[in-house]
């Protein structure tokens, strides 16, 4: 103490002193402090709970998300089995409008739908089907383009079915929506629906290797004579035409569905059938595609090349009911040995050693389809009986 006293003599201050106004704000203070630090405290844990409560949030946010995805991948595998069935559980769990607009945009834009399954939907007869038809082909857009251009684009976006009438509507639609498009370029829908169907029938018959007479410029043009309203086309539009699909065949689409990924344009029938073997009587699962008057059968959709093909000419078909349930068979009339062949183990093709062909079906409704599409098959295609049909008309018209 005595040297402070001499310390601050020396210095020449005196010490200081604490006044009871400068202790009670120096108290105040304290308090204020330690309320401001109660204070601060209550926010931490306020805001603690407030982000508890927003990654709560966020965690059940993301669970419906996952849910959410899961249901709508759920509802993409079940349109690529059964549309109907698909299109049904979407809506259902509120994942999809039903709307035509709605529906449309998701045929044409979703990812990993069967582009089957799109066709087979989108041709149905039901009025939202054709709905959403209207809407799903007002979604392309063909002004400025040829015929051949407009077709590679609307081809591409789904498979046509293998059913006449489904193929008449949605051939219908895009018939309208070109000219709509490309007002003037036809004098009616009908041409451009006749034309259309002579481009798809001129790919198949330029560019399928069973099709040995190859169709001409000259009979293309001939083909099409008088279907402008009881005029011809320009030779020079059917010229252009026609270069264009013998230079390049229409792409078909790889299905990206599960495990339907098709290779045949156009089938007039697929799905699947037990078949009785030859040599061994046991029946097995194949998958059998209905096209250019054949029966390709695969081990697996996902299989570009058939086990074994069935050609059909010359044969019959009739339901078979000693065999097996839903059972249909094709026999040759006279009773010969069927000409078909099949693809070993090794890969060696080999012919066939059957009588006749036995396939049960899953349902006797299943089977009479098969018998009348194979039937219809052996006979006629349902291309030109369509355009037939529509070529009666104009010539109807421009008589009148």
């Amino acid at each position: 103490m005595a040297c402070r006293r001499k310390d601050s003599f020396l210095w020449g201050k005196a010490p200081p002193k604490i006044i009871p106004a400068e202790r009670r704000q120096t108290k105040t203070i304290k308090i204020h402090k330690s309320d401001l630090l109660d204070d601060i405290q209550k926010l931490r844990l306020e805001i603690e709970s407030v982000m508890t409560e927003i990654q709560s949030t966020e965690l059940d946010e993301q669970n419906k998300n996952v849910v959410r995805n899961k249901r709508f991948l759920c509802g993409k595998k079940k349109f690529n089995m059964d549309p109907k069935k698909g299109i049904h559980y979407l809506v259902e769990n509120d994942l999809l409008e039903w709307t035509a607009e709605t529906v449309a945009e998701f045929l044409y834009k979703e990812e990993g739908l069967n582009k089957t399954a799109i066709g087979n939907f989108l041709g149905e007869r039901e009025e939202m089907h054709l709905k959403i038809l209207k809407a799903f082909v007002g979604l392309h857009e063909f002004s400025d383009l040829n015929l051949v251009q407009a077709l590679r684009q609307f081809l591409w976006s789904f498979r046509l079915p293998g059913e006449a009438q489904k193929i008449d509507r949605m051939m219908e639609a895009f018939a309208t929506r070109y000219c709509d498009c490309n007002a003037g370029v036809f004098q009616s829908t009908d041409t451009c629906y006749i034309l259309s169907f002579a481009i798809i029938m001129l790919n198949t018959s330029l560019h399928n290797p069973n099709v040995k007479d190859k169709p001409s410029l000259q009979r293309f043009v001939s083909m099409n004579r008088g279907i402008n309203n009881g005029k011809d086309l320009p030779i020079e539009l059917l010229t252009k035409l026609y270069e264009s699909i013998r230079n390049e065949p229409f792409k078909i689409p790889e299905d990206d569905g599960n495990d339907l990924t098709h290779t045949f344009f156009n089938p007039d029938r697929e799905g699947w059938l037990l078949k009785m073997g030859g040599r061994v009587k046991t029946w097995k699962r194949r998958w059998f595609i209905l096209t250019d008057s054949c029966l390709y059968y695969f081990q697996y959709t996902t299989d570009k090349d058939p086990i074994g093909i069935i050609p059909l000419e010359n044969l019959c078909v009739r339901e078979d009911t000693a065999s097996k349930q839903y059972c249909l068979e094709l026999y040759n009339a006279k009773g010969q040995k069927i000409k078909a062949c099949k693809t070993e183990n090794k890969g060696k093709v080999v012919e066939g050693k059957h009588q006749s062909y036995k396939l049960s079906a899953a349902t006797a409704d299943e089977r009479d389809d098969w018998i009348d599409a194979i039937r219809a098959s052996i006979t006629k295609d349902p291309f030109y009986d369509l355009v037939a049909l529509r070529k009666r008309k104009i010539i109807n018209n421009a008589s009148s």
